[in-house]
């Protein structure tokens, strides 16, 4: 039974405020993650809205559109959180977020917060030659990493892309061994050894967590 506000008031305790909503903006590679992480804990609370996934191709572009979708979805809700660290802006989202007076996820990118970013930052210097994907990495390589750098028309430029790199790292955030076989494989086309590491969702659960 939940006591009334008076009882808790003649208690001394605060009152049960109503958890407010709260819009999650965030990049378009994370919203599977998301969403999992939204449906296994009945966060209801949170809302998502995502930018696209290609900004990662355009970093410059990341701070400006965060800003606009904050301004746009500011009055509908009583928080704003984003979804997002760096993720190569140079501190500009930073910047942007503490303006608008929103909080965003801590790290420098994807990888270092799926790791946890103090275990990331722990191995920086001897992962310093690794090449990092994740499980929306793998499966959207091709998009993301081979055509944009133009491997599929020029596979010559392989080697002038990641001939100082020595391994990719497979930032498992699912137990999926068809993913596990995609991931080798995109290791054998890059030339590089091959690690799977299962981090599962890292700092981003425990920064939804807080929410």
């Amino acid at each position: 039974m939940i006591p009334s506000d008076e009882k808790l008031i003649e208690a001394g305790l605060p009152l049960a405020i109503p958890r407010g909503r709260v819009l999650l903006i965030a990049c378009g590679a994370l919203a599977r993650e998301i969403l999992d992480l939204k449906k296994r804990n009945g966060w209801d609370h949170l809302d998502l809205t995502c930018l696209p996934a290609k900004y990662h191709l355009y970093p410059d572009k990341i701070a400006e559109e965060v800003r606009k979708a904050v301004t746009a979805h500011r009055a509908d809700y009583d928080d704003i959180f984003v979804v997002y660290a760096d993720c190569g802006t140079g501190g500009l989202l930073q910047a942007a977020c503490a303006e608008l007076g929103v909080e965003m996820v801590a790290g420098p990118h994807c990888y270092s917060f799926f790791e946890g970013n103090d275990a990331f930052a722990a191995k920086a210097e001897e992962e310093f030659t690794a090449f990092y994907l994740t499980d929306f990495l793998v499966r959207q390589f091709d998009a993301f990493v081979w055509k944009p750098m133009g491997l599929d028309r020029h596979p010559e430029l392989r080697d002038m892309y990641f001939g100082n790199y020595e391994k990719l790292v497979y930032q498992a955030q699912t137990d999926d061994p068809a993913l596990t076989e995609i991931a080798r494989d995109c290791a054998e086309r890059l030339g590089l050894a091959f690690e799977r590491r299962f981090t599962g969702y890292g700092d981003l659960a425990t920064a939804l967590e807080r929410l």
